[in-house]
């Protein structure tokens, strides 16, 4: 039970990165999960290539990286990794449980790995072409005594670096992945923001055509309203000419014929002299002005904008030069 609560114990104080007992100094995360410093490091630099270390001259500027557990991303500030906090509890929990192990979780339960087929031998090496943990015996007299075997702990060392580094790079990867998926969102909001500015300044250029339109329609209506003024003013003008005329004539009319009913001679004979002289050159008055035939045509004011209309279809939006 003991060697169990070890073990469990042991895993909690696992670096992700690196795969071995946390070494100090230990870093602490915003997102609360630990790290060696150097593999903290390490990430760091791989996600932030051109960031300058402490050794430079030249002043290093923040950077970022994912949490390799949760992938919580960690925005760092000039300092970089050792801006961040150290993890005192766990350095000394780490203490004490060295204090307390004799030996390595890893090498303590290596003495529990024994062999499937020599019940009292330990598993101490590893067959390189059946990629499997043998013991010494398997491979003089058993099934990989014609197989290259190696140290296990060789082995171990060599696949665990390996490991680490793939884990290195598959978080960098992620990173820079992550780092272009962030480039391409700022790169459609930047499209949707050109975008919406393009649009308004076509529709001011189409507002502008509309506004020559409209001001040109006026000017037009108006040439149109003051020609139809004109030729009512005149023609207007003519028929209270022929109604004056007429209601002359009609009273004139009236005047002869009531002269014409006068039965007495010497009363008719008295009547003005002047009746027929007034009837004669009434008669005479000349009435002949009238509006031309064709006079209330307005059709010279038709316009055509069909060409007009050809040369706004061909409206596009102007090419670089």
């Amino acid at each position: 039970a003991e060697a169990r609560s070890m073990e469990s114990l042991e895993k909690q104080l696992i670096c992700p990165i690196c795969l071995e007992m946390f070494s100090k100094p230990v870093v602490i995360l915003p997102c609360q999960h630990n790290l060696c410093r150097k593999c903290a490091n390490d990430v760091f630099q791989a996600s932030n290539p051109l960031w300058q270390s402490r050794g430079s001259s030249a002043v290093p500027s923040g950077g970022r990286f994912r949490c390799p557990s949760c992938r919580h991303e960690v925005v760092l500030d000039r300092h970089g990794v050792y801006g961040l906090q150290r993890n005192l509890l766990v350095e000394n929990i780490i203490d004490i449980y060295k204090q307390e192990s004799a030996r390595p979780l890893h090498a303590k339960a290596e003495q529990h790995l024994m062999c499937e087929e020599h019940e009292d031998e330990r598993i101490n090496i590893y067959c390189l072409r059946c990629e499997v943990p043998t013991c010494s015996l398997c491979k003089v007299f058993g099934a990989h005594k014609d197989c290259e075997v190696a140290p296990l702990p060789a082995v171990y060392q060599r696949q665990k670096s390996e490991l680490s580094d793939g884990i290195a790079m598959l978080v960098a990867g992620n990173d820079r992945i992550q780092a272009i998926i962030t480039q391409m969102e700022e790169i459609c909001h930047t499209i949707e923001e050109n975008g919406r500015r393009q649009k308004q300044h076509v529709g001011l250029r189409f507002d502008a055509l509309y506004g020559i339109l409209e001001e040109r329609k006026k000017e037009l209506l108006q040439s149109i309203a003051a020609e139809q003024e004109a030729k009512l003013q005149r023609v207007r003008g003519l028929i209270r000419q022929y109604g004056d005329h007429l209601e002359a004539s009609s009273k004139l009319v009236e005047s002869a014929i009531q002269a014409m009913e006068e039965p007495q001679m010497a009363l008719y004979l008295q009547l003005p002299g002047s009746l027929p002289c007034r009837i004669t050159d009434m008669s005479k008055a000349s009435m002949s002005s009238r509006p031309e035939p064709g006079y209330e045509n307005m059709d010279h004011f038709s316009i055509n904008v069909d060409y007009v209309a050809e040369m706004l279809r061909t409206i596009e939006f102007q090419t670089g030069a």
